[in-house]
């Protein structure tokens, strides 16, 4: 189970002409090492993406509205799934969650090499009203910050500023994660655009920042203002009943058959890497049931 308290606080600033979020999602992250057994770059790179996807699901108008990211570049990670909704539970895997890089020169983890240069940044949201909305873009850096503002700026026609950030322990786990999200309303002028780009550039370390001061006070150091919090949560949709809705439409004889040669069905979800598990005498009573 999760254990800590993910956030977002979002506020307008600098006279309404910038809509500001910094995100903490370090309990987030724990909870996806805990569930996918991820490597430190691999627990950096979906730490990343759920923490922008976090910040596109504040965005959605109803609980029930939902959107997907994937992120599929050449590197060894083999690609980041991702999924929210309105109530901003997410959820997200790592197709190759044991992958493992050196680190940077630097020393930062090489969350760049690990996605990869080249791919796309997809994302699926459906707002319920029977269209979903398809974005892409193409990869900038593999860094995911700068690929979500290429994103929002092609797809989403918002130019945003974008400062991510995972910091992961000796011990695997993780210390701080989090983000910074400034995005200029429409109208606002260059000055405006200019100290947006000089904002940005003092979170080259933002979750150093996060686990020093906290969510809160690092968006009041950025302007002391009204603001809003939201909770996040890592919760996935799966069920035993979904499951079971699974094997059902297998059909009866494919399903005993499967059932006999391995011992059961099983019907795994990679977003919680849950597995659910039904032996022949459970796949007859729910074959019954269904009749």
């Amino acid at each position: 189970m999760q254990k800590g308290t993910n956030a977002i606080y979002k506020s307008l600033i600098w006279g309404q002409t910038v809509s500001l979020a910094v995100l903490d999602t370090t309990a987030l992250v724990n909870e996806a090492i805990e569930r996918h057994r991820l490597t430190p770059v691999a627990a950096a790179a979906l730490g990343r993406t759920l923490t922008a996807t976090a910040y596109l699901c504040s965005w959605l108008k109803t609980s029930e509205a939902s959107l997907s990211v994937t992120v599929k570049g050449d590197g060894v990670g083999g690609g980041i799934y991702v999924a929210g909704d309105g109530a901003l539970n997410l959820r997200g895997f790592v197709l190759c969650p044991s992958a493992d890089l050196p680190p940077r020169a630097d020393g930062k983890l090489d969350v760049g090499a690990f996605v990869g240069h080249s791919g796309v940044l997809s994302v699926v949201r459906d707002e319920g009203e029977g269209i979903p909305f398809t974005g892409s873009c193409e990869l900038v850096s593999g860094e995911i910050a700068e690929d979500f503002s290429a994103y929002f700026l092609t797809s989403e026609q918002r130019p945003t500023a974008i400062a991510l950030g995972v910091l992961i322990g000796t011990d695997g786990r993780c210390v701080a994660s989090g983000g910074v999200f400034l995005q200029p309303l429409p109208g606002a002028g260059e000055n405006v655009l200019s100290a947006v780009e000089k904002e940005i550039a003092r979170h080259t370390r933002v979750s150093s920042e996060i686990a020093d001061m906290g969510a809160e006070k690092l968006l009041l150091s950025i302007e002391k203002c009204d603001y809003f919090r939201r909770e996040i949560f890592y919760r996935c949709h799966c069920s035993r009943e979904r499951a079971a809705s699974a094997v059902l439409s297998l059909g009866r004889a494919d399903a005993m058959r499967l059932a006999e040669e391995e011992g059961a069905v099983r019907v795994h979800c990679d977003y919680c890497n849950t597995d659910y598990s039904f032996s022949a005498a459970e796949i007859g009573r729910l074959f019954s049931e269904k009749r």
